[in-house]
Parts: C-alpha cells; sequence; structure tokens
C-alpha cells in the first residue's frame, strides 16, 4: 500500500487536503501518517480516523527534525502543508525522502510555499504578472523573496533525482474549510488575511486597508486549493500524465481564479460594518500608530502579489470560485468574527 505522510493535517490548508485523501475513491489502498502537535490530538485523530481510514497521527512539531526525517523516509508522497518558512524541516524532510530512494523508491513532495510579495504598502499595483509556465521569470526572483529559499532547496533536491518535487503556491485562501475534522474541531476552518483584516476592522469600528488598497492579489477559494493538491496527487499514479504535469524546476503550481485589490476588500468590510452602524462605507487608512498596534510584526496585507495558474489549469484543475465569490464571502467572515 503507498505511504502518504502530510503536516499541518490540523492547519486550514494541510486540513482541507487531508479532508479530500480520506474521502478519495482509492483510500483504502493507501496508509496515511500525520504530524500534529499534541498528544491529545494525535490521540481524537487516531480514534475517530485510525482504523477507518488507515490512518496514524504522531506528535510533534517542525523542530522535531529526526522525527521529520523518519516519517518521511517511510514514505512514498510527502504533503507539506504546515510552515512554508522552516528551511530546517523542509530539508529534513527530503533526507528522509533521499533515504527513501536509497532503498529503492521513488518520493514525491507537494510542497505548500508563496514567494511573491513587494514592498507597495498599499499605494500602487504591479508589474510584472507571474505565470507558471514562464519558468525564467520565476527564476529572476531574489533569494531575499518570502519562502524563496525552501523552493530553492526542493528544485535542488529535484534536480538531484532522489525525489519528484511539485510546488503549490496559493494566493489570498478565502472561504471556510469543512468536513470531519472542522465538525470534530480538529482543524482550522478560517484563513488569514481576510479575517485579520476584518478583525482589525472590528477593532477600530470602521473598515479599513493599507496605504490607497491600491495593490492587487489573487485569491481563490479554500476548495479549490485542496483539488489542485488532489488533481497532482491523481497525476502522479498516471501512466500518461499531461505534457504541462512538470515537477522540479519547472514544478510551480499557482493556485488563483481571479484577482482583487485591497480597496475592494477593506471597502466590503466597511459596507457590511456600517449597516451595523459602525463607520462609514469607504475604508479607511490604517494610520501608522494603528499598524504598529495591530501589526506590531509588520504585514503584507499592503504587498502585491500577482500570478496566473495556467500550469493547473493545464493538467486539468478546475477552479469553480471567482473574485466575486470571494467579496460574497466577507459577509460570513465578519458574522464569524462576532461569533467569537
Amino acid at each position: 500500500m503507498p505511504r502518504l505522510f502530510l503536516t499541518g493535517a490540523t492547519g486550514y490548508i494541510g486540513g482541507a487536503v487531508l479532508t479530500r485523501l480520506l474521502a478519495h475513491p482509492l483510500q483504502h489502498t493507501f496508509d496515511i501518517t500525520i504530524l500534529v502537535r499534541s498528544e491529545e490530538k494525535a490521540a481524537t485523530f487516531n480514534r475517530i480516523f485510525g482504523q477507518k481510514h488507515n490512518l496514524s497521527a504522531v506528535a510533534g512539531s517542525y523542530s522535531d527534525l529526526d522525527l521529520l526525517k523518519k516519517l518521511a523516509s517511510n514514505s512514498d508522497v510527502v504533503f507539506a502543508c504546515a510552515d512554508a518558512d522552516d528551511l530546517p524541516a523542509a530539508k529534513a524532510i527530503l533526507d528522509g525522502l533521499r533515504d527513501k530512494h536509497s532503498s529503492g523508491g521513488s518520493p514525491i513532495l507537494v510542497h505548500t510555499v508563496c514567494v511573491l510579495s513587494d514592498s507597495a504598502d498599499g499605494m500602487h499595483s504591479s508589474q510584472p504578472v507571474y505565470s507558471d509556465l514562464d519558468i525564467p521569470q520565476l527564476e529572476t526572483l531574489p533569494p531575499s523573496q518570502p519562502h524563496r529559499d525552501v523552493d530553492r532547496a526542493l528544485v535542488e533536491a529535484d534536480s538531484e533525482g532522489y525525489v519528484k518535487t511539485f510546488i503549490i503556491l496559493p494566493s489570498t485562501i478565502y472561504g471556510f474549510a469543512s468536513g470531519p475534522l472542522v465538525e470534530a474541531g480538529l482543524q482550522n476552518y478560517r484563513s488569514q488575511q481576510i479575517p485579520r483584516l476584518v478583525d482589525v476592522s472590528l477593532k477600530r469600528g470602521q473598515g479599513g486597508m493599507v496605504g490607497k488598497g491600491k495593490n492587487v492579489w489573487g485569491n481563490v477559494h479554500i476548495d479549490d486549493v485542496a483539488n489542485l493538491y488532489l488533481r497532482i496527487f491523481d497525476l502522479v499514479a498516471e501512466n500518461s500524465p499531461p505534457s504541462d504535469f512538470a515537477h522540479g524546476r519547472a514544478g510551480f503550481y499557482f493556485a488563483e481564479h481571479g484577482e482583487h485589490t485591497l480597496y475592494q476588500v477593506g471597502e466590503a468590510i466597511a459596507k457590511i460594518l456600517s449597516g451595523m452602524g459602525k463607520g462609514t462605507s469607504v475604508p479607511t487608512t490604517f494610520t501608522d500608530e494603528e499598524i504598529r498596534l495591530y501589526f506590531p510584526n509588520g504585514t503584507s496585507l499592503g504587498s502585491n502579489s500577482r500570478c496566473r495558474a495556467f500550469r493547473g489549469i493545464n493538467i486539468g484543475w478546475k477552479p469553480a470560485m471567482n473574485t466575486q465569490d470571494m467579496l460574497y464571502s466577507i459577509k460570513a467572515e465578519v458574522e464569524a468574527a462576532l461569533s467569537v
């Protein structure tokens, strides 16, 4: 039975991917190992999903490098859906997959990362718009870009021949995750960027934005992101995959289905709040004091992250939700924030 190893099972993305693996029509033909932070959650996963789904939950974190290496070395396919910034953890997983290859395996690594960001501070949009079919363009990204050191390590590992790496690069992810993990209280069901903007706007009593909100991001629904992971997983086993089903140097897969400005998101929040008697229907700029107060570690909300997901579409990925769906979803995010 093929052995799968997934990190980030209790997270927004990892939990959505695991939910689809548990519902996969061939799920009975493979084993799944997941890494979770606490013994308590590991026990709950094993009790609810263990025997029924050939699932084994192990307690540990990305700091447990020896454990990561061991679990990866026993795996045919690894889904890395936890901290995209952790280079030592990525290298430990790669070391394990090298051992797997040495013992006669042909391991696969599907990794989550995002390398597109700038310092626009909401003042302007940006060019170029990156295409995942234009590899020379992607290779112009400097090493200083967020998470760039991790994806370079993955590409190098693939070039050495002991693992095939596929890198998924989501844009702004929105929507509520759903399924048995959420129902069991084991998975974070909300995203980060839009809920963070909602929370801050509620605290200040007015829809807000960074700068003039002119910066542009792509957007993608959580269900569509998870479906891209599963599309790649399914194609790994095909004898004749599409010609654009690349790995390694060309194995970058953007996840987006439309674009928005930060102003559009701030405006949608402002209109909802003003309808509740909080502020006006026009978003206002966060002051320097508010930035320091609400984003003490800095924020990428004012940056640009523009891309096109051509490669995913070419391999049969079919995202269903678009920018209008994202803007419509903000009302539910406000309601969720108020219910906490």
